[in-house]
């Protein structure tokens, strides 16, 4: 057997070197530029995803620096109330008592308790007499700015005996709503099936 040994001429040398850069050229654009390709666009893909997750925890930030100043100002003003968990009753009732035992006689009469979703509203009319109007006004003050929340619906005062409202004895009618929460409450035979807000 022979070995084949001959030289190459210029020509055959000079393919045999653009088919070596050849395959150098796809061995590079296959094994280190497609790769380098694909992995910046995968780190530009996921610096977009934390770009967009950075500006939603910003908004968060934000929202949570507003509700912390609004907080700040609330509880600075001395108005700050909190939403029971149902079944609160007996403390509202208590409230209740401590708010009106300045009055000369009063009732209290609660409606029905409605749900809309987690919240809960306990209804009430509240009929008292005061002997001043001073002491009525601390009194709807005092259930305005109670502990538990509470919104005082229609008012109606009268004066008995005396024309001076500022003087003598005074009827007060009035609704108000106490508002709870099912947030940490149990469920009981009172609680009400949800219905959609209105």
């Amino acid at each position: 057997m022979k070995v084949l040994s001959r030289d190459f001429t210029t020509k055959e040398k000079l393919l045999l070197l653009l088919l070596s850069l050849v395959l150098v050229g796809l061995a590079y654009y296959q094994f280190v530029d497609q790769p380098v390709r694909s992995a910046l666009a995968a780190a530009q893909s996921e610096a977009e995803s934390l770009n967009a997750e950075l500006r939603t925890v910003e908004e968060k930030l934000e929202r949570m620096r507003r509700m912390r100043a609004e907080l700040e100002d609330v509880t600075a003003g001395g108005t700050a109330t909190e939403m029971g968990s149902y079944n609160n009753s007996k403390e509202e009732i208590a409230s209740l008592n401590d708010i009106l035992s300045e009055a000369l006689k009063y009732y209290i009469t609660f409606a029905n308790v409605t749900r809309s979703g987690d919240q809960i509203r306990r209804n009430f009319t509240l009929q008292f007499t005061t002997d001043s109007y001073e002491t009525m006004e601390h009194m709807l003050s005092a259930l305005s700015q109670n502990h538990h929340r509470c919104l005082i619906g229609d008012v109606q005062c009268a004066a008995s005996r005396n024309e001076n409202v500022m003087e003598g004895n005074i009827s007060v009618n009035a609704t108000a709503t106490f508002f709870e929460t099912m947030v940490g409450g149990t469920p009981d035979a009172g609680l009400p099936e949800s219905r959609p807000a209105a």
